[in-house]
């Protein structure tokens, strides 16, 4: 079990659970590396997560690493941030640990950052792919063809169960609470044939504008479909949205649209592959988050 105190410098942090932490230091952090989660960002994944971070006797926190349970075998782990001093004494691998023993026994994915990703790779993590980070203010909007023998619509109450199902197939992790999160503070479009639901995309409210995923598809075309309407109703605004892909025709279409590429993140996992690279059908065109997958 990893030590609960940490000596940084001429002072204690404790491992502390992140429901103990102020907002405003969570958000300092976030700042401090130039995330653009917002309050209410922080909010959403202690609302989904769990996590630790590190706490000095006055409530300040240097440092925090959050996991997302989906089920009971699996998780994702997101939102691994420190300061610079607590970093430049090992502060970030110390916190993992504590995350890693909570997480024992789980199959793990995350997104690394080139700063993160030699940390991840001494903890065990395999690198599994990229995802690209298209964000900016939407300009051009391509048009998209007629959606054919497809309906396409804006999700309603009702839809829920088969985008819990689709979200099911598409990742191999039942992750009803995620959604549910989601939908309550999303917009979405869901696309159908003869009654059935085959593909959705979500939007919602975040950092500096509005974030679009996660979206599953039975193929990219679809999986424009859905993104499209999104996107036209944003024109003019700041729209971020992560794709696995760098040269298919959604990343094509979000550098149309004014979307380029801000960063990359590594892919990995720990215990065996993330299903999420398996090629399925649906499949996860976008994720929800870096953090959640």
């Amino acid at each position: 079990m990893p030590n609960e105190t940490f000596l940084l410098d001429s002072f204690t942090v404790t491992a502390r659970d992140i429901v103990d932490a102020d907002t405003k230091w969570l958000l300092a952090l976030s700042v401090g590396v130039s995330w653009s989660h917002r309050a209410e960002d922080w909010e959403f994944m202690r609302e989904v997560g769990r996590g630790r971070v590190a706490m000095d006797e006055s409530g300040r926190v240097h440092g925090v690493a959050m996991w997302f349970p989906f089920g009971e075998q699996c998780a994702t782990i997101g939102m691994l941030i420190t300061t610079p001093r607590l970093q430049a004494h090992g502060g970030a691998q110390w916190l993992m640990r504590h995350v890693l023993e909570e997480t024992k026994g789980r199959v793990l994915g995350l997104h690394a950052t080139r700063q993160s990703h030699r940390l991840f790779l001494s903890l065990g993590f395999m690198d599994e792919g990229t995802i690209y980070q298209h964000e900016g203010y939407v300009g051009t909007l391509p048009e998209m063809p007629p959606t054919g023998d497809a309906e396409l619509r804006e999700f309603r109450s009702s839809d829920l169960p088969a985008i819990r199902e689709l979200d099911r197939a598409a990742t191999g992790w039942d992750r009803p609470a995620l959604i549910d999160a989601l939908v309550a503070r999303s917009r979405g479009m869901v696309l159908s044939r003869l009654g059935r639901v085959e593909a959705f995309a979500l939007m919602r409210p975040f950092g500096r504008g509005k974030v679009i995923g996660p979206i599953i598809a039975g193929s990219e075309e679809d999986a424009l479909r859905v993104l499209h309407p999104l996107i036209v109703e944003q024109k003019g605004c700041f729209v971020r949205v992560d794709l696995w892909d760098e040269t298919g025709r959604l990343a094509r279409f979000a550098e149309q649209c004014g979307l380029s590429v801000a960063e990359k993140s590594t892919r990995m996992s720990l215990g065996k592959p993330w299903p999420f690279s398996a090629g399925t059908v649906p499949s996860l065109f976008a994720p929800a988050s870096q953090a959640t997958g």
